[in-house]
């Protein structure tokens, strides 16, 4: 597989998603941790070397899960998780909520290494900011933890370009983590340029559009009845109708080059550049099979140019309370 430098971290340019193997757009009792397993031992197969994860997958399921999963592979793989959707408190009880205090960034990372059954973490995240803690103070405790060797890299998920660079400015961010795909192209404006000034990689979750862009989905009655894409507005109403416009486009390009739509998309995103690494997410062989494959699909210009031309998605990308954690 070819490699996308995501700062001084080299990766394979497809990784994996493991936030689905906790259960997110799975009926409940349909979790397959044997399957999911094979999965990512499947994906290591095949060239992928980059896992991403997070403590609030579960909580707790998704990191244990990768941890059972490359033990004896640890060397072959880049484990990225998440700190800072729970709040950890010193007597060991956890709660929800968005904390990034340097005392919880040194709790949450003792948890996150037990579960995952490793002395280091490759890239260790802020899920979210938060908004009552100076991300300097953040990232001070996450520069400590880097001088100690239990983080090798830390990056910031769903931040805006002042806080990027307020963070970089205390010690270098590594990547930066925010939905990116044929129907999510906010970062476009200001956020990946302000990466690539400062030198920093990109790491796009959702590529294929929380599972629309794989061509699969044509209603909401296509997700189980607790899923919770059937309120988010680009899944319902009108919203729906117009996107599934964008899939019938991806998928025309793709039937010319003998490509799924997922693996179009995915080809699009590694036309970006050399710094982006998306993270489709699965706990199917069959899609981790599929998804990689797009490695070595080679868009040409004109069909690269019909999908820049893409109508925007319809919809905000999450209901309110969901995008009011995410900076603008």
């Amino acid at each position: 597989m070819k490699k996308a430098h995501l700062g001084t971290l080299e990766v394979g340019r497809v990784g994996l998603g493991a936030m689905t193997m906790a259960g997110t757009y799975t009926a409940e009792g349909g979790l397959d941790d044997a399957e999911s397993i094979r999965t990512i031992h499947r994906a290591l197969d095949l060239g992928v070397d980059h896992i991403d994860t997070a403590e609030v997958y579960g909580p707790f399921h998704s990191e244990e899960l990768v941890g059972r999963a490359v033990r004896g592979r640890r060397d072959r793989v880049r484990i990225a998780t998440k700190f800072g959707l729970l709040t950890h408190a010193a007597d060991g009880t956890w709660g929800a909520a968005t904390d990034g205090s340097p005392a919880n960034v040194r709790r949450a990372v003792e948890g996150s290494l037990r579960r995952l059954g490793t002395d280091y973490i490759d890239l260790y995240y802020q899920h979210r900011v938060d908004r009552g803690t100076p991300v300097e103070d953040t990232v001070g405790a996450l520069a400590e933890l880097v001088a100690e060797g239990k983080i090798r890299h830390y990056g910031l998920s769903e931040a805006g370009a002042a806080t990027i660079r307020r963070a970089h400015a205390v010690h270098p961010v590594t990547a930066v983590q925010t939905e990116y795909s044929l129907w999510t192209r906010d970062v476009e404006a200001e956020i990946l340029p302000t990466l690539r000034e400062l030198g920093i990689g990109f790491v796009p979750y959702s590529p294929l559009g929380h599972g629309l862009l794989t061509g699969q989905i044509r209603s909401a009655a296509d997700f189980p009845e607790d899923d919770w894409r059937r309120t988010n507005p680009r899944f319902t109403g009108d919203n729906l109708v117009r996107n599934l416009a964008i899939v019938d486009e991806v998928r025309a390009v793709g039937a010319a080059i003998g490509a799924t739509p997922a693996q179009t998309a995915l080809a699009w995103i590694l036309t970006r550049g050399e710094d982006v690494a998306p993270i489709p997410g699965t706990r199917r062989t069959g899609r981790v099979e599929e998804n990689t494959a797009a490695d070595g699909i080679e868009l040409t210009p004109g069909q690269i140019a019909r999908l820049d031309a893409l109508t925007p998605a319809s919809g905000a990308r999450h209901d309110d309370a969901n995008m009011a954690s995410v900076e603008q």
